[in-house]
């Protein structure tokens, strides 16, 4: 695997181990099963399929064979946004009981494509702490090798077409449905790590919510589907949705889906995840959402990424990819 690069951490950012005790503090309390990104999880007999459905579930293409060396460029701190005027009362929590309600299994492994609750219609969940959050509500931002104890957290394996060397764990703040500040992680190519950062910098500055942003696991790949997932995420060790023969860009930490929910895949009849389709209607505009004139789009075209949301014949408005795939 080679020898890994010293960590490039943020004067700013958490102290290690104490993310790490905070992780396993969490890291046994029950998850709702996630839409892994990541977007959703699959039985294992049905692997293919399972990852399909899962995660970010863009048709991302493998990228050429060479990589970048890591940039080392230490995101800096921004300060904390001022808070947007009150115009309306904010609206109360969605009632539904997250990764509860198992779909019936589609012949392709992924779960019935079923109506949005009603209670998820305009989805507003408080964030669970995985990381601790930002004591003085500024953005922090770290980039950092992967540890083998990351590693294990991880969807990556002996197989996946990258080594762990040529990933970073990224953390960065944001902002919840809450309104609160919150601490996320990822995992990202080296080569894009320090500029997805200040894509994060910037969402936390414009106030773009995102419900969670945590490590998709094996068990989320594994799980059975329920269609009600929104992990904010970016490397997970998959194929491409529909083509098992080829990886996703999400397998070499060059795709991230964001807010998968609120900004589902569509191909078709399909739609990812699968009680996600009241969020097709693109013109009702619900918090979260991304459009073309989001902040989050131009972001990620400033670093040289591309938005699912403008593919012809399938739309994947949850996914941003360095690839184009």
């Amino acid at each position: 695997m080679g020898v890994r690069p010293p960590a490039v951490v943020t004067e700013q950012s958490p102290a290690r181990n104490e993310r790490a005790a905070w992780a396993r503090q969490v890291e046994q309390a029950p998850r709702p099963r996630h839409e892994v990104a990541t977007g959703g999880s699959r039985p294992a007999r049905s692997v293919a399929a399972a990852v399909a459905c899962a995660l970010l579930l863009g048709g991302c293409a493998q990228p050429a064979d060479q990589q970048d060396p890591a940039e080392r460029t230490s995101p800096t701190d921004s300060p904390p946004p001022s808070a947007p005027p009150s115009s309306a009362p904010e609206p109360a929590y969605s009632t539904w009981e997250r990764g509860a309600h198992p779909l019936p299994l589609r012949s392709d492994g992924l779960g019935q494509i079923g109506p949005t609750p009603p209670s998820l219609r305009e989805r507003r969940y408080p964030t669970v702490d995985v990381l601790p959050p930002p004591a003085d509500g500024r953005f922090h931002g770290s980039v950092e090798p992967v540890t083998p104890e990351i590693a294990r957290r991880s969807t990556w394996r002996a197989g996946c077409p990258v080594r762990l060397d040529a990933l970073r764990y990224v953390t960065v703040s944001f902002r919840g449905f809450d309104g609160g500040a919150h601490t996320g992680e990822l995992l990202v190519a080296a080569r894009a790590a320090s500029r997805v950062v200040s894509v994060f910098r910037a969402l936390y500055a414009a106030d773009f919510p995102i419900e969670e942003m945590r490590l998709p696991t094996i068990q989320d790949l594994e799980a059975h589907p329920t269609g009600d997932g929104n992990n904010t995420a970016a490397f997970v060790c998959r194929p491409t949705v529909g083509a098992s023969a080829s990886w996703s860009a999400h397998a070499y930490g060059l795709a991230i889906d964001v807010n998968p929910f609120m900004n589902p895949y569509s191909r078709g009849a399909v739609v990812l995840p699968e009680l996600a389709s009241s969020y097709l209607r693109r013109g009702w505009r619900r918090p979260g959402m991304i459009g073309p004139d989001s902040v989050a789009v131009r972001e990620f075209a400033r670093i040289g990424w591309s938005w699912g949301g403008r593919w012809r014949g399938l739309k994947d408005y949850q996914h941003f990819t360095a690839t184009g795939r």
